[in-house]
């Protein structure tokens, strides 16, 4: 996962044993010994075997093969080739590419391969040719609003490239932090930051480590809007009155940078260019996004610019505000990369549209002659399902597009916002969906049965645990932390089947500011809650099937074991604090389990329930079904499935 572009099975099997070694030809650099070195002690790892740290010696006779004709860019460039070919034979596995980056995606390609049975470990024998889809493929983290240290950036990097995504884009100010040092101008992170902020060092320490694997590093500074933690400390910039400070809170703010003011031009030269030093990739993105315009609305000196330059209304103050922005950025030789809200046909072509509005919205900007990028439908803070991702494309399957504007749709990125997550659980928001947008973004398009995405996905969410990702391990850590250290297996059966609201709705149900604890049950609960995925399809087949005994036997049991754990898990919930507010879910788990065996009992007899049953039963349903701490029961609508047939006996 991603599927390769091209795949043939053959016969046979290259044994893994402790005698497995790797040799190196062609045009070898330290990036690409240092990622065989990591391969293999991720393969040990899984093998429980110990192998040889010298390379071999003789190449017909080493275990693995690579050869590379070329290191490539050592700073990884938009465009560059990741292609690969792997062919494993009994003799030996060879892996061909053309740089040190299109070895490093067939190395990771020959891990996901590994197996194992009764005669021990083994690559089996195939034929890959492989290439991207999409040459942009990223994942947006966003730092601001919630701080996530180095050592978090670092292991979602290592998900990153175990993918294939090549982007890190990095989202770095915001009205609740400005993260990032600035020798320049250093009262920006200093007065708005509460500390928590990347120095120059560590940021470097990001890009050398991203670029060993193969990944940009794209830094966002989000203007003239989101702007509070810049007028913190220099509110003569600022489109209103101050003073300002830090904001606590999730949503959208009034802060915004006068555009009217050559104070604001003067700093934020003065900030792009030592920025631009810093961060070595050819785009910056400077956001652009939900700027309401209320301070400019209210200035009446704004008011007054706007009337002498003829503008008559906010966007195209803001297309003046960016066209400034731009020549800076160009003066130190990067293109300018923002939101939808930038898009004005008066921009140079070179300027790439990020679109969290939808295809359309990209292909419009394509048929312009603008590069863009696609967010819409891969907004992972939201929580939907990895199958919601999975089935949108940045190129609409009926698209209108020609060849030649399609090229400009350049890829996605998944985007982590963060008003709700902490180092503590960030991963578990990030992963592993963001691997079935990874798929989508380097596989081709006709890849795209869902089913066989989640048996993958649930092998490669095991995988990415090797890489010190902690979006399984910490589930249990919150349970036992909420259970006061009691026996979660109960709580963890309920945990798979709830999920958090969607969108952002849990700002009304569960409000919070950034300081709050992100330490509740709604934090332990995750998207894709694998023991409703289960109930769900066990339903569908059993409806589609009735004339199965095993397939009522399979619901029953489950519908059983809820009604025995909710019982236990009432005692619980009743004892421990921490779980007060989700109290009514033990209650909810046993009448589900009730409806369901009675609903179950006349399907299966094929009778019909007494008058009034089914309204009275699709009435329970429906107070159940309402969302509770911010969490929602994702069987509800099954069961009224089987309330429903049920009733049309």
């Amino acid at each position: 996962m991603p599927v390769p572009a091209s795949v043939q099975w053959k016969d046979g099997r290259l044994p893994v044993d402790r005698s497995f070694s790797v040799a190196l030809t062609g045009k070898v650099d330290e990036r690409l010994r240092n990622y065989v070195f990591r391969v293999e002690r991720r393969l040990e790892g899984r093998t429980v075997f110990e192998f040889s740290r010298e390379p071999a010696t003789d190449s017909s006779k080493a275990s693995l093969l690579i050869e590379t004709s070329s290191t490539g860019n050592a700073i990884p460039r938009l465009g560059d080739d990741e292609s690969y070919t792997l062919e494993i034979s009994d003799a030996q596995a060879k892996l061909t590419a053309p740089t040190t980056v299109g070895a490093m995606r067939g190395l990771e390609t020959l891990l996901q391969l590994l197996a194992g049975d009764k005669a021990g470990f083994y690559f089996p024998a195939v034929s890959i040719s492989d290439s991207p889809r999409f040459p942009w493929r990223g994942l947006m983290i966003d730092s601001a609003r919630h701080f996530q240290p180095v050592e978090v950036i670092k292991r979602n990097l290592d998900a990153m490239a175990a993918v294939k995504l090549n982007v890190l884009h990095w989202h770095l100010t915001e009205d609740q932090g400005f993260r990032v040092e600035t020798k320049k101008l250093p009262e920006l992170y200093q007065m708005g930051s509460d500390g928590d902020y990347y120095t120059q060092d560590q940021i470097r320490e990001i890009i050398a480590y991203a670029a060993d694997r193969g990944i940009r590093v794209m830094p966002e500074f989000d203007m003239p809007g989101h702007a509070t933690s810049w007028v913190v400390s220099h509110p003569e910039i600022a489109s209103g009155p101050g003073p300002y400070k830090i904001e606590r809170q999730p949503g959208i703010f009034d802060p915004t940078l006068d555009p009217t003011n050559e104070k604001t031009y003067k700093l934020l030269e003065v900030f792009f260019r030592e920025m631009s030093q810093l961060f070595p990739d050819a785009y910056m993105h400077i956001g652009g996004d939900e700027n309401e315009g209320k301070q400019w609305t209210a200035n009446p000196k704004i008011r007054a610019f706007m009337k002498e330059k003829g503008f008559k209304a906010n966007h195209e103050l803001q297309t003046y505000f960016n066209t400034r922005i731009l020549k800076f950025l160009q003066k130190d030789g990067k293109i300018m990369m923002g939101w939808d809200e930038i898009f004005q046909p008066s921009l140079p072509k070179d300027v790439v549209i990020h679109s969290w509005r939808g295809q359309k919205a990209l292909a419009d900007a394509a048929r312009q002659g603008y590069s863009g990028v696609l967010s819409n439908g891969y907004y992972i803070d939201l929580m939907y399902p990895a199958s919601q991702h999975y089935v949108v494309d940045p190129i609409a399957a009926d698209t209108t597009l020609t060849a030649e504007e399609q090229k400009r749709v350049l890829g996605g990125e998944a985007t982590m916002w963060s008003e709700w997550v902490s180092p503590e659980t960030i991963d578990s928001r990030i992963w592993p969906r963001t691997a079935a947008i990874a798929e989508r973004l380097w596989s081709p398009r006709e890849v795209n049965q869902v089913d066989d995405m989640y048996r993958r996905l649930s092998i490669i969410s095991g995988q990415l645990e090797e890489l010190g990702l902690t979006h399984k391990r910490n589930q249990d850590v919150l349970l036992r932390r909420l259970a006061q250290n009691g026996n979660i297996s109960d709580l963890k059966l309920l945990v798979s089947l709830i999920e958090p609201v969607k969108e952002y709705r849990r700002y009304q149900q569960r409000p919070q500011s950034m300081l709050s604890p992100l330490t509740g049950l709604v934090d332990a609960a995750q998207a894709d809650a694998a023991g409703a995925r289960q109930f769900n399809q066990l339903v569908a087949g059993m409806l589609a099937d009735r004339n199965s005994p095993k397939n009522f036997d399979a619901v029953r049991s489950l519908l059983d074991q809820w009604r025995r754990s909710a019982k236990s898990l009432g005692t619980l919930m009743e004892s421990s604090p921490g779980l007060f507010e989700a109290k009514q879910f033990a209650n909810d788990l046993d009448d589900l389990g009730a409806i369901g065996l009675e609903a179950l009992s006349f399907i299966e007899s094929k009778s019909k329930p007494p008058s009034g049953w089914h309204d009275e039963k699709v009435a329970a349903l429906k107070a159940i079904a309402k969302p509770k701490a911010a969490l929602e029961l994702q069987v509800v609508a099954s069961i009224k499935s089987m309330v429903d047939a049920a009733g049309n006996n």
